[in-house]
């Protein structure tokens, strides 16, 4: 990290924000690009949400819980919103929001079916770019639905470039940019470029409006936005009980300003008489439907915006200015509005080029740059009160009866009203625990304090159940993630220390406490026989099992390698953050002990069960019938990967320091060895290091063996969430009359299990990858030159532990890095689309990656932890060639 960090503006900003009981900027990228298909907008008997409400629907219907836009803001109460409308004079309707198709519409579940790229965002928001691509065309909603739906599971996704609608460059590049002057005053910047040779028309419409909260309370005063106008012109006043006055000033002299309501056409949904014609969707009638004279002298209302009919040249760009403020201004609101932008530009360079490594490339610092942008532009809010969407509002019909016994019933205490930090802006615009764990460690390199903020959010009263379970997601906030926030907390505490120069034990001391009450509940709730062999379900690698492990045959139980594995860490993890926080604080020594103890439980219960498979050299899940009969579910994949992530090295200093810790660890030594039990720190240094590892190095070298076969896990852009061995040899599972299997599928999956929009059965994942890249380096801490393997294996190539860690890591970045061809292997489907001079430059950070050829897969915009490829750039521990 460079020292003119702290120097840098931008890092000042965050300096001052950090002092805020909520470390929030007032104005963020808070407004999610699909409000539709969430659990919260879902009011149905069955619980389908997807179909509840439809795209087509959502124009037209007052959501409850929260807004969407396309390349929006609002404030963090979602009180006031900005984004862009625009029409291309050949679309049926207004293109208001993203467009994508729902988990039944899909051929592999869910998928946005847009073309948009977060470019820049710096952790304050004063600087923000994003680009959507809008053809010039007819948007083909229809053909994405219907060829989508007549495609099977072994076809692969008929995408929007499929279409050929982009041919030709017939389509128009828009920039939204938003730089603030200060915390309340944001300049906005709309520029539209006409990529084909010929003229086009373009209806560009900066929409404000108010988050819907009068029609559901009654009580709650309805604010107004209103047309005003002064000697430079109109401009649109905003009145809000819960917000200063702010005023929307916009480009002289718009074609019109339209003003309508945010609240439900009735009379289209339900067949009810509407009180009045100014509803939602309005605009859409009068600017797509013709009906012209429909809002005629409506200067008032609760959705407005300015509009301007453009015909662009070809390869001709026009530019809009608006500016948002709480200040009447006196004199010219936009006069020489660019000014601005090219300082937070400047600012905004200061700070990138701050945060990234020194040996970094123009290609690898685009890369960095652009996965931090989309990841803050992922901060959303969040808004779910779970008892007052089981019961109703009063002012609204009841739900159905069968709400009170459905999904989330068990969760009627949890109220969230937060910015998240979101897997994606679209298709997951909803928290998921264990995601975002992972999505605060590239965080914690530019705003740590934020990422701070989001660990303790997640443990508050509000979020976590009293008996100590974090929710998972809103889909079942039941399911059972695996419990990864201590090694985030921990992980992000080091690099704040190691970047920032800040030790924030408090941070630690404060998380340490509400963990023990969620590592209280895993011990008591997903150990059952009380034996330290962990269950939990599917741990969030959906259909990584050959069965449903959520489903388990009546009378039978499932040991989980990773349940165990997942828990192991944590005890780990916690011993480490207890023995940090000791350095300062003694009293933390003993429970850092008790840590130690359920670690080494945990290592033994692993190794001296039957998980390990001699024959195959491999850690399995294990099913037992209900009268003890094992059957090892014989599947090379990221679960028994797992125990490789249960590994610490802690240094010969603090065992010194710590004289009571060090006489425990070394009765367990002696007191296990008398016994013949396994102990997990039976390897030292000679200047007293403690290796603590789930497994011993023979098991470690012979799962490396697997791990880094190119026959088996070892993939071009890293590491395979299945053996690519189950492609020739398929495992089945038989119970009954039923037949399970599993076999290597490297990009979409073929099955419906949960979902079928998330495959673990061979592709890439970042997570996965960067938790096995983090714990080699740890064994590479112990034991440096003296543990070699060879990698690839087979190759006569041998390496320590830390040169292979930094090769997984250059695999891994390979994959959004131009080849020598100049293609990106994530765009390799529509290389020929990303070898346009417009869009070399442009990444898209899937949620997963194929196995084979590492092309994106799943969502397009997972930039939630699919962002971890910064941390690992960042990573100035080796040098790019």
């Amino acid at each position: 990290m460079h020292e003119h960090l702290f120097q840098a503006a931008e890092q000042k900003r965050l300096d001052a924000n950090a002092k805020k009981p909520t470390p929030l900027e007032l104005w963020g990228p808070y407004l999610s690009e699909r409000q539709w298909g969430t659990v919260r907008e879902d009011y149905s008997a069955n619980g389908d949400a997807w179909n509840y409400l439809t795209h087509d629907q959502a124009r037209s219907k007052a959501y409850r819980w929260g807004e969407d836009g396309i390349a929006g803001i609002s404030d963090y109460n979602q009180y006031l919103c900005f984004a862009l409308t625009l029409w291309n004079h050949k679309d049926p309707i207004l293109k208001e929001r993203m467009f994508g198709l729902t988990n039944g519409e899909g051929n592999h579940g869910e998928d946005c079916k847009e073309l948009y790229y977060f470019l820049d965002n710096v952790p304050t928001h004063s600087y923000m770019r994003m680009l959507y691509k809008y053809p010039q065309a007819a948007f083909p909603y229809e053909e994405l639905v219907r060829v989508n739906r007549e495609k099977g599971k072994a076809d692969p996704e008929f995408e929007i470039l499929d279409t050929g609608i982009f041919e030709d460059n017939r389509y128009f590049d828009v920039y939204t940019e938003y730089a603030k002057i200060d915390s309340n005053d944001i300049m906005i910047r709309i520029t539209v470029i006409n990529r084909s040779d010929e003229p086009a028309p373009l209806t560009v419409m900066p929409t404000l409006w108010f988050r819907n909260n009068w029609s559901f309370h009654p009580n709650v005063a309805k604010p107004q936005l209103n047309l005003s106008e002064n000697e430079f012109g109109q401009f649109i006043t905003v009145k809000h009980a819960h917000l200063s006055n702010y005023h929307l000033y916009f480009n002289q002299p718009a074609d019109m300003v339209l003003f309508t309501e945010n609240e439900t056409n009735l009379e289209k949904l339900y067949g009810i008489h509407n009180p009045h014609p100014c509803v939602k969707d309005a605009f859409h009638d009068v600017i797509a439907g013709g009906k012209k004279d429909l809002l005629t002298g409506k200067t008032e209302g609760t959705k407005a915006s300015p509009v301007y009919r453009l015909i662009i040249k070809g390869h001709g760009k026009e530019e809009i200015y608006l500016r948002l403020s709480n200040g009447l201004i006196t004199g010219s609101p936009l006069e020489d509005p660019g000014k601005i932008f090219e300082k937070r530009i400047i600012e905004k360079d200061e700070f990138n080029k701050c945060i990234a490594p020194l040996n970094a490339d123009a290609d690898l610092t685009n890369i960095m740059n652009q996965a931090i942008a989309g990841l803050i532009w992922s901060k959303q809010f969040y808004y779910y009160d779970v008892d007052e969407w089981l019961n109703g509002d009063k002012s609204m019909p009841p739900p159905p009866p069968e709400r009170l016994m459905g999904r989330n019933k068990e969760w009627s205490f949890l109220n969230n009203r937060d910015i998240i930090l979101m897997p994606d802006t679209w298709e997951f615009p909803w928290y998921a625990s264990w995601d975002l764990a992972f999505h605060c460690i590239p965080m914690a390199f530019v705003d740590p304090v934020f990422a701070k903020h989001q660990m303790v959010l997640l443990l508050r009263e509000w979020y976590m159940s009293p008996m100590g379970q974090l929710p998972a997601y809103e889909w079942n906030f039941s399911d059972v993630n695996p419990p990864v926030h201590a090694w985030a907390s921990l992980n992000i505490y080091r690099i704040e220390k190691a970047v920032h120069g800040r030790a924030d034990v408090d941070f630690l001391k404060r998380i340490f406490q509400k963990l023990l009450i969620n590592f209280t509940w895993w011990v008591n709730r997903k150990d059952k026989d009380g034996n330290n062999l962990f269950e939990g379900g599917f741990l969030g690698l959906d259909n990584i099992g050959v069965i449903n492990r959520n489903e388990i045959p009546a009378g039978y139980t499932l040991e989980q390698v990773d349940g165990t594995s997942w828990m192991a860490m944590y005890a780990l993890n916690m011993l480490d953050m207890a023995l940090e926080i000791a350095k300062t604080d003694k009293t933390f020594e003993d429970v850092a002990t008790k840590f130690y103890e359920h670690f080494v439980l945990i290592s033994a219960s692993l190794n001296e069960a039957h998980l390990w498979h001699k024959e195959d050299e491999f850690f399995y899940d294990v099913l037992i019938d209900p009268v003890g009969g094992l059957y090892p579910i014989r599947v090379r994949s990221v679960v028994g990967l797992s125990v490789l992530f249960g590994v610490s090295v802690i240094p010969g200093e603090t065992m010194t320091a710590l004289k009571d810790f060090e006489r425990r660890t070394e009765w367990f030594k002696d007191n296990r060895k008398v016994r013949g039990r396994y102990l997990p720190n039976e390897e030292r240094k000679e200047d007293k290091a403690v290796l603590l590892t789930l497994i011993h190095r023979g098991k470690l070298e012979k799962i490396l063996k697997t791990l880094f076969d190119e026959d088996e896990f070892l993939a071009p852009g890293g590491i395979r969430g299945l053996s690519k061995y189950h492609l020739e040899h398929p495992w089945h599972y038989f119970n009954g009359d039923k037949n399970f299997d599993i076999k290597y599928d490297p990009a979409e999956s073929t099955t419906d299990m949960f979902g079928g929009n998330s495959n673990w059965r061979g592709p890439i994942w970042l997570p996965i990858n960067y938790l096995i890249i983090k714990s080699l380096k740890k064994y590479h801490q112990f034991y440096g030159d003296q543990f070699k393997v060879e990698f690839p294996t087979g190759s006569g190539n041998w390496m320590n532990l830390g040169e292979v860690s930094n090769e997984l890591a250059r695999r891994v970045i390979s994959i959004f890095r131009k080849d020598a061809m100049d293609n990106r292997p994530v765009h390799s489907d529509h290389a020929a689309f990303y070898n346009r001079p417009e869009n070399r430059n442009l990444v898209l950070f899937y949620e997963y990656f194929h196995g084979d050829l590492s092309r994106g897969v799943g969502a397009s915009h997972q930039t939630g932890w699919t962002a971890l490829v910064a941390e690992l750039i960042n990573d100035d521990s080796w040098e790019w060639e």
